[in-house]
């Protein structure tokens, strides 16, 4: 997941390259006379690699664009914290410097998506991101004996 715009920009301009590249290689490859099959076989693995980049720079840009995924029993939710601080045009320094900490402890959340984050910190990072979340509680009843 890209989480700053610094790593958008490089990644952008890396999936420019990559497509330079791809068009590179297949071209030298029709020159060197081989088939479609073995150009699609020789190319593939960077196709895959450039195509998994292509989908992180326009999950970062939905994300800009206040487009978020939906969570269920709080699975997410720190993609979700990092999603809404990005929509909001907030750098990881910005929100430290809200929520009182130094910047690499902020990336260093972000880095492990909040994973073991207390209710109290995640409440802090919330109020800082000016969010409230709303939460609808569904009880399996199939399950009770």
């Amino acid at each position: 997941m890209i989480k700053t715009e610094k790593e958008y920009l490089e990644s952008k301009n890396r999936l420019e390259q990559e497509y330079k590249t791809l068009e590179d290689h297949e071209n030298k490859m029709k020159d060197a006379g081989l088939n479609k099959e073995q150009i699609k076989l020789a190319i593939d693995p960077l196709v895959s690699f450039t195509l998994l980049l292509r989908e992180e720079v326009e999950e970062y840009e939905k994300l800009k664009r206040g487009q978020f995924d939906s969570f269920v029993n709080l699975s997410g939710l720190g993609r979700t914290l990092i999603a809404l601080r990005i929509y909001k045009g907030m750098t990881q320094k910005d929100l430290a410097e809200k929520l009182g900490v130094l910047e690499p402890q902020v990336s260093r959340d972000e880095r492990n998506e909040y994973h073991g984050a207390s209710i109290e910190k995640i409440q802090k990072v919330l109020n800082a991101l000016n969010v409230t979340i709303k939460s609808e509680i569904s009880p399996d009843f199939r399950s009770v004996v």
